[in-house]
């Protein structure tokens, strides 16, 4: 491989002459082998966008040449449109506070402008990564203010997810209406409910995690760029903040703005603490629903086989037939994945000392990965799973008819006394508690039906009244 020598401020490194990137990304793609990941493409593209922002800023305060600041936006514009996207090596897993991410940013950037100025990659002749491409800037302010844009720039995307599969499960709810089956508590019969309502409860649950992903928004939308090292703003213009960060909503049209004290915003990274936290609520959330279609759908002959998931694929390679509720156990098992990421982030969060908080590229991973995951998985499982179930609606009331709790719903109608007359002989002769009442003659079989209505029976109130 032909290699150019590029010294920094430790000594010479050689550098893959092809590559954009310079000395600083070079060290840490030798130093940092670690997983063999490198940053997501939206934590590129939120860091690119803010390297032209600041671009532009400083062009406009005259703090930068007109034509290094046109080239570098020509630079950033190129990237962001998706070329160079091989030139960002680093380890997602690399030196604290993001120095070396935000570095090699910076060099692709510096690389590409100086070329589209006429020069060569390498020589750093009119565009230097830090003083022109970096200018007014720090990593401790830069990686924080990009580690935020990129995780509310996926929110969107997992927002129109969960929308879509709490609007799955309401369309379900509306086809199981009618649907009368046996509650459960405590995994033992309870009185009757409608599947409908369950399905209900499930699109119900999912929008009210969202309102936990609202805060987080609104905290991952505070920026601190323009702080600098410390918070302190040092060789920056009193105009430069807010002029990047009006030009950080005019690109992405989310209500950025300008941190209220930049000091507290390089600090603390509570914003990443809120998305852990609305993460692993609907985690949780999730977690619980799809084990209840699992239960739910657990059989064919052995278990209550009340629903059917979607066949998508063979469920065992030696027992012929079998098929297993795959997409509800792959959901699961991103749930775990995703849990464990906000673990993580939390971890980072807590790390920070005094000024900074250098554990920013662990809970950056651990955000985007987490994010895309739950974000691939929701879909899937939306439209591999839910769109497809269907109910097994007579055996549902079988179990709803058979069960003793059914004689709740007749106490108003023959008395407590008569109602567990009914449920000890149905168990006896395991017949259904509408049997025995007819058989008793306890009831007309007008009165019966309407006691044993689905909407009578599962909606508040006293049947009959």
């Amino acid at each position: 491989m032909d290699f150019r020598v590029e010294k920094d401020s430790i000594g010479e490194v050689n550098v893959p002459a092809a590559a954009y990137w310079g000395s600083q990304a070079e060290r840490s793609r030798n130093l940092f082998r670690i997983s063999g990941l490198t940053e997501h493409r939206t934590m590129v593209d939120s860091f690119v966008m803010l390297k032209k922002a600041c671009a532009e800023a400083n062009t406009e305060l005259r703090l930068l040449d007109p034509e290094v600041g046109k080239a570098i936006v020509q630079a950033a514009d190129e990237v962001l449109a998706g070329a160079l996207r091989d030139q960002f090596p680093v380890d997602v897993f690399h030196m604290g506070a993001g120095t070396s991410f935000n570095m090699n940013v910076n060099e692709v950037l510096a690389n590409r402008a100086e070329e589209i100025l006429g020069g060569n990659k390498g020589e750093y002749k009119r565009v230097n990564p830090n003083d022109h491409v970096n200018y007014g800037q720090s990593t401790n302010d830069t990686f924080p203010t990009a580690m935020r844009m990129m995780s509310r720039l996926m929110l969107e995307e997992l927002f129109d997810a969960v929308v879509e599969l709490a609007d799955a499960f309401d369309e379900k709810a509306d086809e199981f209406d009618g649907v009368l089956k046996s509650g459960r508590t405590h995994l033992q019969d309870a009185v009757p409910i409608r599947l409908g309502q369950e399905f209900k409860a499930y699109a119900i649950s999912l929008r009210k995690c969202w309102r936990w992903f609202e805060h987080a928004t609104f905290e991952l939308e505070s920026l601190g760029i323009g702080g600098s090292a410390a918070g302190t703003g040092m060789n920056t213009h009193p105009e430069y903040r807010a002029l990047v960060v009006k030009r950080l909503k005019d690109y992405t049209g989310i209500e950025f703005r300008n941190a209220s004290h930049l000091v507290e915003s390089m600090q603390s990274q509570l914003p990443m603490a809120c998305l852990s936290s609305a993460m692993r609520i609907l985690c949780l959330e999730l977690t619980r629903i799809s084990n209840d279609l699992r239960l739910m759908c657990s059989g064919p002959l052995t278990g209550l086989a009340e629903i059917t998931l979607p066949a998508v694929q063979p469920g065992s390679s030696i027992m012929p037939g079998k098929v297993n509720p795959s997409m509800a156990e792959n959901l699961n098992i991103v749930l775990f994945q995703v849990l464990g990421q906000c673990q993580s982030i939390d971890y980072c969060v807590q790390g920070g000392q005094l000024e900074l908080n250098v554990m920013m590229p662990g809970m950056a991973f651990s955000a985007q990965f987490g994010l895309e995951i739950l974000t691939n998985t929701l879909k899937t499982f939306t439209e591999n799973c839910v769109w497809g179930i269907t109910a097994d609606a007579e055996r549902c009331r079988h179990y709803a008819e058979t069960s003793p709790s059914l004689a709740t719903a007749l106490n108003a109608h023959i008395g407590y006394q008569n109602a567990a007359r009914v449920v000890k002989k149905a168990l006896a002769e395991k017949k259904t508690v509408p049997q025995v009442v007819r058989e008793e003659g306890l009831l007309d079989e007008a009165t019966l039906a309407r006691a044993l209505d689905p909407a009578l029976l599962t909606e508040p109130g006293i049947p009959g009244k």
